[in-house]
């Protein structure tokens, strides 16, 4: 018994030395922070941050392979404890949020009854799922099961509906979705987001220069709620006040609703949601992501150089705008009457771009005179975007245009209008050109006194490029249109004063690359009408002379009938940390357009900046909105079905004809009312990709 005892203690003394030797040699020591660290964070074990659990997690954070903020569940608390933990600045990070991309639900096609298992991983294993639509939301909630904090329901339409005050944007859901459709996004994921051909989005959305999610924002002012659809407009479209006004609007020739009576007033609709939030004097937060530290010049304040800077500014980086004329607004401020866009509407667009902060503006200085790259990058910016708007004007090749008394360009008719010191007009006046510039000359003319005002243009009526609405604004207001015309010279008196102007009739030949046929002058056709001015609108270009200054850094921009060359795609040009937008970068076009071409911008100059791939998806959707061309595939369609006629409602204006309309600036069109704004809404079809709603 002894014996066995002593045999016992002698194994246990031997095995006690063995395993303090091996404790000495396999000893992994591990850092007292991670436990620490750990107690930080939430405890789910949801895998949201990347790693198989909260212990992971930590052991990272501690390693410095994952950030102080790594649990997306613990959020900003979280993260303030971690780093109070690390001895190290928590800093600021862009909330995760997950999105339903598909709005199919019930009423999508199927092609075939699936009759497995209720889950969405399942049912793709067979031709990719039962709907029609190879994109669309299968339906059966797979992304609900894997959400652990109760986010997401299967709605009553049978897409899965995020609850964004409970979703930790931990990426359960995508990784549970076979077709992509669940996606977890931060704001400035989706300001980077260009449109692509694998999208699930309505053809209005594929129309809009500026990409706005339309259904979307109609939907929300179907329901009410005002102010989120404005919110979902600025996500692509700083300027909606302004748009809601002038926009031609060519997401409605899009839009299906029209194959069975009239499109949705989509322009209108937003211009109610606008300025619902702005007459309520309702402040909404804008996100803005972290401070990146880096300063970009914004060279022009027009329509894209303001867009750009609220787009950069949102991306996280400082901005200062340089605008050479007093105030901010480029063609739309001195371009664009106050009958048709007030200065004070405007400038509540301009007032919540510079309200996100850290957005500086300098006026009265201009590029090539008062500053050029040189300074600005001795200055400190890191980038330059060149937006300078199309002030100078096209020439109508009149002999002697530059000398008559009485022959004003159209940028310095209306600019001087802008400024407050507009240009005295005779009884008579001549406007030659067919689109916007020139009916707002037209109309503008009527408002300073003239008695006869004429339009010449050298094709039809129809086949000028202005707004419809604005064509038949002009005939409303007792404008005459001289047609099938080409201008050849100006007639004045002993003076040098015109007092006339000659022009040959034209007929229409051979179509040209546009597809309109060619005006071709008839000889002996010689007419006269009789004027005291006339203003030349048939086109503007960019000042860049500047890049023509040899040996200076502009001289190394390379420029192409008055536009700066740059990546259509990028922005960049010739000179890596200088891109262009807007006017100078192509011909003029429209504001919305002005819109989207300020947020690739600022996204090229976003990736430029943080040292990211700049190129664009190959899959990108490149929509043609003129020529309505360009669009998704098996998207436009031919007929609908299941749809009431219900007529649109008509755009409130000032009575044609009367005093206030014909001798004031008084805004001419009105905003719809609560009433029918909701009333259209209701009309909206909420188109998917191949998806919409019947009325029956």
């Amino acid at each position: 018994m002894l014996e066995a005892l002593l045999l016992m203690m002698g194994l246990g003394a031997v095995s006690g030395v063995l395993l303090g030797i091996a404790s000495k040699v396999f000893y992994v020591w591990e850092d007292p922070r991670i436990a620490l660290v750990s107690d930080c964070l939430a405890g789910a074990n949801c895998g949201g941050c990347g790693y198989t659990g909260c212990g992971a997690c930590a052991a990272a954070i501690v390693a410095g392979e994952a950030g102080v903020g790594a649990c997306i569940v613990a959020g900003a608390d979280g993260a303030e404890k971690v780093a109070a933990v690390l001895g190290m600045e928590a800093g600021a990070a862009e909330a995760l949020t997950s999105m339903n991309t598909c709005t199919g639900g019930f009423r999508a096609s199927e092609k075939f009854s699936y009759m497995g298992v209720n889950d969405c991983r399942a049912a793709y294993l067979l031709y990719a799922g039962a709907k029609d639509c190879d994109v669309g939301c299968l339906g059966f909630g797979s992304c609900v099961k894997a959400c652990l904090f109760g986010a997401l329901e299967i709605g009553s339409e049978g897409y899965p509906v995020v609850e964004a005050e409970k979703c930790v944007g931990c990426g359960a859901c995508e990784k549970a979705c076979p077709k992509g459709i669940m996606q977890v996004r931060k704001p400035s994921d989706r300001i980077l987001h260009m449109n692509l051909v694998t999208d699930r989005i309505a053809p209005c959305r594929q129309t809009c220069p500026a990409e706005v999610n339309i259904p979307k924002y109609i939907n929300h002012i179907k329901r009410g709620e005002y102010d989120e659809a404005w919110l979902t407009v600025m996500e692509r479209n700083p300027l909606p006040l302004s748009t809601g006004r002038v926009c031609p609007h060519p997401c409605e020739d899009a839009c299906r609703r029209a194959l069975a009576d009239d499109p949705v007033s989509i322009n209108q609709l937003k211009r109610f949601c606008s300025d619902w939030v702005m007459n309520e004097g309702t402040s909404l937060k804008i996100p803005v992501a972290p401070d990146t530290g880096y300063r970009v010049a914004v060279v022009g304040g027009g329509p894209s150089g303001l867009s750009a800077a609220f787009y950069l500014r949102r991306l996280g980086h400082k901005v200062k705008i340089f605008e050479w004329l007093p105030k901010l607004g480029g063609m739309i401020y001195y371009g664009i009457p106050e009958y048709r866009l007030p200065k004070a509407i405007l400038y509540a667009d301009i007032n919540r771009i510079l309200g996100l902060g850290g957005i500086e503006v300098k006026t009265g200085v201009e590029f090539g005179v008062d500053f050029d790259l040189e300074s600005l990058v001795g200055g400190g910016f890191d980038a330059v975007l060149m937006t300078i708007g199309a002030m100078n004007h096209a020439s109508a090749r009149i002999p002697d245009e530059d000398k008559v008394e009485g022959v004003v360009p159209a940028t310095v008719f209306l600019r001087k209008q802008g400024l407050g010191d507009p240009y005295l007009v005779g009884k008579r006046v001549g406007v030659i050109g067919g689109g916007n510039v020139a009916m707002d000359c037209l109309r503008s003319s009527v408002r300073l006194g003239a008695e006869k005002v004429y339009c010449l243009y050298r094709r039809e009526v129809k086949d000028m490029p202005a707004n419809k609405v604005e064509i038949e604004a002009c005939q409303h207001e007792g404008i005459e249109f001289v047609t099938l015309c080409s201008p050849t010279r100006f007639i004045t008196d002993d003076e040098g004063k015109l007092t006339g102007i000659e022009y040959l009739k034209n007929e229409l030949g051979e179509p040209d690359a546009s597809g309109r046929q060619s005006p071709v002058a008839i000889d002996g056709s010689e007419t006269v009408i009789d004027i005291d001015n006339f203003i030349l609108a048939i086109g503007q270009t960019t000042n860049s002379a500047f890049a023509d200054e040899e040996g200076t850094a502009a001289s190394r921009l390379e420029t192409s009938r008055g536009a700066i060359v740059n990546n259509a795609d990028t922005h960049q040009t010739a000179i890596p940390y200088v891109f262009t937008s807007g006017d100078c970068a192509g011909p003029p076009g429209l504001l919305v357009a002005a819109v989207g071409a300020g947020r690739r911008a600022a996204r090229g100059i976003h990736k430029y900046l943080m040292g990211e791939d700049m190129a664009f998806s190959p899959d990108r959707l490149r929509v043609d909105s003129r020529r309505m061309k360009g669009h998704i595939a098996g998207t436009i369609f031919d007929s609908i079905e299941g749809i009431q006629r219900k007529g649109r409602i008509g755009q409130p204006e000032l009575e044609p004809g009367s005093y206030e309309r014909q001798h004031t600036y008084a805004e001419v069109d009105f905003t719809v009312t609560e009433e029918d704004a909701v009333k259209e809404a209701n009309r909206c079809m909420r188109c998917c990709l191949t998806c919409y709603n019947q009325d029956t």
